[in-house]
């Protein structure tokens, strides 16, 4: 799974993937209409201007060389230190597995390193499911505005993250290695030099250490010398040992 910033060869599968997403997901509540001008809207002929404006982050997730996912995100503020995740769509046929949580842990670092102080999620407040998303990865309802979508006028809740304390940000991902399963706490995290490297649990406590899992290919494969330096064993991501302060991240 490779995490990337999106090109301009990508608006048709991003296209693709959100008019899939909305149609599985937002059918409930949007009719055939109304998701159709949410596409044109925001993916039709504009969407190039989105990609080169300097206060926008579009990430995609490839997938064996398929695009199965992307985040859209801006930068808005008067010193553009707030970091919003306007839509994270995953295709429907690619959901499951944590695609999604991966997707939200490295659209927050990236928004962060761009220079956003905090992150915030927006999601329709008739999605429920994108709602409880938000809400067991480390974000809480924070407040609501209206989001025009087509002809309609709806609510959308804004959620922002929990203050992060002793135990770091609370998104864990469960994953399963060789018949175990391994929990991937996304708050603790060690810079490396093509991604960061992740605290791996052996219980969704967080009380015993399994090891570290490499950001950049999703393996649990590497080693640790005496001075704290990682190395990921399949990818040749390296950490070397610092006071890099884990709860930015």
């Amino acid at each position: 799974m490779e995490i990337r910033e999106a090109t301009a060869d990508d608006i048709d599968a991003i296209r693709s993937i959100a008019q899939r997403s909305l149609e599985s997901t937002y059918t409930e509540f949007l009719d055939e209409d109304t998701v159709a001008d949410a596409i044109d809207q925001w993916y039709g002929d504009s969407f190039d201007d989105v990609l080169e404006d300097d206060h926008s982050l579009i990430l995609v997730v490839e997938n064996d060389g398929d695009v199965v996912g992307f985040s859209q995100n801006d930068l808005i503020g008067q010193r553009y230190d707030t970091g919003r995740i306007l839509w994270l769509h995953i295709d429907p046929d690619h959901r499951g597995g944590g695609t999604g949580v991966r997707l939200l842990v490295r659209t927050r670092e990236r928004l962060l390193d761009e220079g956003a102080d905090h992150v915030q999620g927006l999601v329709l407040e008739d999605n429920e499911g994108g709602n409880e998303f938000y809400a067991d990865n480390g974000f809480e309802r924070a407040g609501q505005r209206e989001v025009e979508i087509g002809d309609e006028t709806f609510t959308e809740n804004v959620y922002a993250e929990d203050e992060i304390g002793e135990e770091g940000w609370g998104a864990v991902d469960e994953l399963e290695n060789d018949g175990e399963t391994i929990y991937v706490s996304y708050g603790e995290a060690a810079r490396g030099a093509k991604a960061p490297f992740y605290s791996a649990y052996k219980s969704e406590g967080r009380q015993d250490l399994y090891g570290w899992f490499c950001g950049n290919c999703d393996s649990l494969e590497n080693t640790m010398d005496t001075m704290g330096r990682i190395e990921c064993n399949n990818c040749g991501n390296r950490r070397k040992a610092t006071r890099w302060d884990a709860s930015y991240l």
